[in-house]
């Protein structure tokens, strides 16, 4: 390695089971990020910093100046640019680190879209903030025998599984059924604290460092942390050999097909509409098309329009989250209205 890669790496590499070969093995591997939010925000720093060779990221929302709480990447010049949050996230990590190849994509996770997003990575990181996206995320990684790391938050507590297909449980080993709308806390609820999403969204990266670096280390039962109490365990978690995604390999989620999607978002009094396959928008078109039904923003990311008391957001792939309105029905009409199928 030359001199600069070791200023910049020599702390990391003196750590034993890291080393220079550990180094050189980062410098390689190619990783994809789920979500650029809260546990994004942390994991993506900590992976581009460490010096990850390749990073491509995928996140299908912008930025409000709530999310500076607790997102951990962006300032609010971020928040009045309107940028979405993969772009935003690239340029401060790029900043961060040169050297590392970081891949922005501004898209909905889907059945169609993670396929695509998936292609030539060693490893995916969960940085959602939903239950649909991960168990999403585990039909493709299970069915592609491509190792992942969950994590969730909320409140002050948080948890995290790593699942390295054939070799140990899946997340629907723990959680056969996503739990139904209702059953669980939300943002929305209970909250979250940026405290939590440091230290989950900490472990996530390391994980992840693990699995490319030394897979024999990685943490091989459910990691659970209540910050507020203090406390962390770890509680094993056995394959199940009637799981329905690594025991039965059926892979529902990834098998879905609609024509179009509408997602509540957590916090926001917002749902997001999304064709099942993604679009090619002209903005300037559109945003022309928009001016005549209410008053109109945008930049080459995405238009927005004010219309009827709610905000529509419209991206390039077709997508839409429609801000003021929690009822996905509603949302859906809204979006036929002033969009179209």
């Amino acid at each position: 390695m030359d001199s600069f890669k070791q200023s910049r790496y020599h702390r990391q590499m003196l750590f034993g089971p890291f080393g220079e070969e550990g180094q050189k093995k980062l410098a390689t591997a190619r990783v994809g990020l789920v979500g650029c939010g809260a546990l994004g925000s942390v994991i993506a720093g900590h992976l581009v910093r460490a010096g990850v060779g390749y990073l491509r990221l995928v996140d299908r929302d912008f930025l409000e100046m709530n999310n500076l709480q607790r997102q951990m990447l962006y300032t609010e010049d971020d928040v009045v640019a309107r940028l979405p949050k993969a772009i935003a996230a690239a340029a401060h990590l790029r900043a961060a680190n040169s050297e590392v190849t970081v891949d922005p994509v501004v898209a909905d996770v889907n059945p169609f879209s993670i396929v695509q997003f998936a292609e030539g990575l060693d490893v995916l990181v969960d940085g959602t903030d939903n239950f649909a996206t991960r168990y999403l995320l585990n039909d493709l990684a299970v069915s592609r025998g491509i190792p992942w790391v969950y994590g969730g938050v909320i409140g002050a507590s948080g948890m995290t599984l790593t699942v390295v297909p054939g070799e140990g449980p899946c997340l629907r080993c723990l959680f056969a059924e996503m739990p139904p709308p209702g059953s669980a806390p939300t943002c929305d609820t209970a909250g979250v604290l940026s405290t939590v999403v440091a230290v989950v969204g900490s472990v996530e990266a390391n994980e992840v460092l693990k699995l490319l670096v030394d897979p024999a280390a990685r943490n091989r039962g459910l990691l659970t942390v209540d910050l507020w109490d203090l406390r962390f365990e770890t509680v094993p978690v056995a394959r199940d050999p009637e799981c329905p995604a690594c025991g039965k390999r059926r892979f529902p989620f990834l098998e879905a097909r609609t024509e179009y999607t509408a997602t509540t978002l957590c916090g926001r009094e917002s749902v997001q509409v999304s064709p099942s396959v993604p679009a090619r928008l002209d903005l300037a078109s559109l945003r022309a098309r928009l001016a005549q039904v209410g008053e109109t923003r945008g930049n080459d990311f995405l238009v927005e329009v004010d219309v009827e008391g709610k905000t529509l957001t419209v991206f390039p792939d077709g997508r839409a989250i429609i801000r003021g309105v929690d009822d996905p029905v509603a949302a859906r009409g809204l979006y036929a209205r002033y969009i179209g199928q």
